[in-house]
């Protein structure tokens, strides 16, 4: 499987509210449509009043007493106190209502998940454990969610490090990894697409460079992505120059499933090929980006945990020609 540079759905979008594709995301965008027209309306009608009150209160024929207007008290003034007052409570009394309900619906998906994932924040990416119960179809990837088309799907979050927020704002709305404790939300997408999340809780100095993706495909699509992630890294010699330079400088911290290398500090680079983008969305995933990265990440992404790995030209050739082949 190859990484799609096509646009999709989400991706015309990219972090977009106002256009939701899913049922956790879709009554907010109601409520805040139907609360702006509100407000618009409420607005509309107070400037309609001040400007016809300044009219009408004009005097008819500019006439001053002692240096100012002259002051009358008409009747009728409560009647409008009172009506005013009378359609404050209506409108907020349905606000209320509208966003009780829309909260109620959000709360939990119409039906039973058709997948778990554990989602955890760190500084800065995102590590993605699926079917966590389940160590038969359990696989870790990072930074690029894959789910089903019209299927709810619950997500665990943990905090890694620092408080970090998951939000997709296509599909759910924000919510907190923090350390020691479990959140839980949920998503699903009602059609195909890529859709951008982002970290929105400051959390160091690449917080703006904590991006992932959530990709929705249809059910026979993404379970073949599933078995595919479920395998091993493709066959590659563990005498391979390559192999062996990944185990000795990368295996630390990286774990590539199959080999020597089991390190848990870095993302699980098994299928790194098979996702769109490295250095959770900062760049695209290609030749030339893999190599600009591996030789010096701090120069790209200034902080990341990922230090320079100051590999020889021959090295760098090596280290690449293998990790293009974890497909």
């Amino acid at each position: 499987m190859t990484p799609s540079s096509a646009p999709t759905t989400g991706e015309r979008w990219p972090l977009g509210y106002l256009e939701t594709h899913g049922p956790h995301a879709d009554p907010s965008t109601a409520l805040m449509w139907g609360l702006t027209a509100i407000s618009l309306v409420v607005v509309a009608i107070i400037t309609l009043a001040v400007i016809g009150g300044a009219l009408r209160g004009r005097s008819p024929s500019g006439a001053v007493r002692d240096g100012g207007l002259a002051v009358r008290r008409d009747g009728g003034g409560l009647l409008w106190i009172y009506v005013g007052m009378a359609l404050t409570l209506i409108a907020l009394v349905a606000i209320l209502a509208w966003t009780v309900d829309v909260l109620a619906e959000t709360n939990s998906p119409a039906h039973k998940p058709a997948l778990v994932l554990q989602v955890t924040g760190r500084q800065w990416w995102w590590d993605v454990t699926y079917s966590p119960d389940d160590p038969a179809r359990s696989f870790v990837t990072a930074n690029e969610i894959h789910v089903p088309v019209g299927q709810p799907v619950e997500v665990k979050l943990l905090g890694g490090d620092v408080i970090h927020s998951f939000w997709v704002p296509a599909l759910a709305g924000k919510t907190d990894t923090i350390p020691g404790r479990t959140n839980v939300t949920w998503l699903q997408a009602s059609e195909a697409g890529t859709y951008q999340g982002q970290c929105t809780e400051y959390c160091g100095v690449q917080h703006a460079h904590m991006s992932f993706f959530v990709v929705a495909d249809p059910p026979a699509v993404f379970e073949a992505w599933r078995q595919a992630q479920l395998r091993t890294a493709n066959a590659v010699p563990t005498a391979a120059p390559g192999a062996a330079l990944f185990v000795q400088r990368c295996g630390a911290c990286h774990t590539v499933r199959g080999s020597d290398a089991g390190g848990l500090s870095g993302p699980d680079l098994t299928h790194l090929m098979s996702r769109r983008t490295i250095a959770s969305g900062t760049l695209p995933n290609n030749g030339a980006a893999l190599t600009g990265w591996v030789s010096n990440p701090q120069a790209i992404k200034p902080g990341a945990r990922m230090p320079a790995t100051n590999l020889s030209g021959p090295e760098l050739v090596e280290l690449r020609a293998y990790l293009e082949t974890l497909t």
